[in-house]
């Protein structure tokens, strides 16, 4: 039979918290609902918090900047996709803005949309060249890129000029 956890103390938690930190970065409101989740009160997760951040062990700026370059180069997510998650995570939006410009070129930004588009124009290759066009506009929407950008990258992708039937 299971026994109950006994919660853990404040300096138990700030070493697990500490530890966890040190293993990757964690956005800061993770690491509060994970110190309320071990059985610390408001009080002692805020302390606890005060002492990570304080110590360099949680910071949102090289939190939103990691997650950034990751969800970017990994899962080829746009900058719509990857601020709406950093403001689940409770990242502020100033930070949130400063990260993006810092981590994503823009360059390296339309070079990534068009690769992903390149992948998926194979697939609809066979298609009507319209049907084509929107299902390549919603991929790219569905990865949270801009439409503007997604526009540029969908034509130069599939050499289809402006048509107005």
């Amino acid at each position: 039979m299971n026994s109950p956890r006994q919660p853990l103390t404040a300096t138990q938690a700030m070493n697990r918290a500490a530890a966890l930190c040190a293993r990757s970065e964690q956005a800061p409101a993770d690491i509060r609902s994970k110190l309320i989740k071990w059985g610390l009160s408001a009080s002692d997760a805020s302390r606890v918090m005060d002492k990570l951040t304080e110590q360099g062990f949680v910071d949102d700026e090289r939190f939103a900047t990691a997650f950034i370059k990751d969800r970017f180069k990994f899962n080829g997510w746009g900058r719509i996709k990857i601020a709406y998650q950093l403001k689940l995570k409770g990242i502020p939006a100033p930070v949130i803005e400063q990260a993006m410009a810092a981590a994503i070129d823009d360059d390296e930004y339309i070079g990534r949309l068009t690769e992903l588009l390149r992948a998926k124009w194979r697939s609809l290759n066979q298609r009507e060249p319209r049907a084509a066009w929107a299902a390549m506009m919603r991929f790219a929407a569905s990865r949270g890129f801009e439409t503007a950008i997604a526009s540029q990258c969908v034509k130069r992708v599939t050499a289809l000029d402006d048509q107005d039937d």
